[in-house]
């Protein structure tokens, strides 16, 4: 593993952890080990919203992983939703302090140049970090859409999503129609102008984001999921396949920096 490429890996946060039931750190194992199976080596990152801290992470970091977590607090991601809606959401336990810390990551990411992967929260905090808004809750405010919060089916394909052809999301996964797992109820409403969207479930809901063309090179790899492929990279080649390119790209990252 010493030339592992190494990933920085956000961190979600629980109210009261097993230790004294302190605010805690809160990160499922899936991530280390779907980075570790593809050659990554990971490094969890800190709680901290110290912009320098942060920076210097990064910059020890060849790639940055933004993973799944609690929502975004409302007053970020859809200012304008009436209270009822921004009622239904359910954000960190810390006052914001993860929506900052993931802002200053994304930021830190593109001002070195950084190749970042960003799972479900972390699809839904890029956007609202570059500009886009959410949908607060898929059941109020789309009618008709697919069941998307399937907790108890977390590790399970329980919906399909259409990937985008000759988009880099579906050279990786290899394929245009593809199973995902899905837990989340809230999804990307406006699309930030330095993104597009790449991939879409039967009912609209975007599932997937890039760098939108005329972007494309402010940074060496950028892709972001609304489903959790590290729940399912063990058994699913298509999902194992993205934590693989994303861990290539580190690696080529570094080694173009030497």
């Amino acid at each position: 593993m010493n030339d592992a490429p190494v990933i920085a890996v956000s961190s979600d946060l629980e109210a009261r952890g097993v230790e004294f039931q302190d605010l805690s750190l809160s990160l499922s194992l899936n991530y280390s080990h779907a980075l570790l199976a593809a050659g990554g080596l990971p490094m969890v990152l800190p709680a901290t919203t110290s912009p320098d801290t942060i920076a210097a992470l990064v910059r020890r970091a060849d790639g940055v992983l933004l993973t799944g977590g609690n929502d975004v607090h409302p007053g970020l991601s859809a200012p304008r939703a009436p209270a009822r809606l921004r009622a239904l959401a359910t954000p960190t336990p810390d006052g914001g302090g993860r929506d900052l810390q993931d802002f200053l990551l994304i930021q830190e990411v593109f001002r070195q140049r950084k190749p970042l992967l960003a799972i479900c929260r972390g699809q839904q905090v890029l956007n609202v970090a570059l500009g886009g808004t959410l949908l607060l809750d898929i059941p109020s405010q789309c009618p008709g859409a697919l069941r998307h919060r399937c907790p108890e089916r977390k590790s399970q394909i329980v919906h399909d999503v259409q990937l985008t052809p000759g988009t880099l999301l579906h050279r990786i996964m290899g394929a245009q129609v593809v199973g995902v797992n899905s837990t989340h109820h809230q999804a990307v409403d406006r699309v930030a102008g330095l993104l597009r969207v790449v991939a879409r479930s039967q009912d609209g809901i975007v599932e997937g984001l890039e760098l939108a063309a005329a972007h494309r090179d402010w940074l060496p790899f950028l892709v972001s999921v609304q489903f959790h492929p590290e729940r399912l990279a063990d058994r699913y080649p298509p999902h194992r396949a993205l934590f693989e390119a994303f861990v290539r790209a580190c690696a080529a990252n570094r080694d173009s920096a030497l």
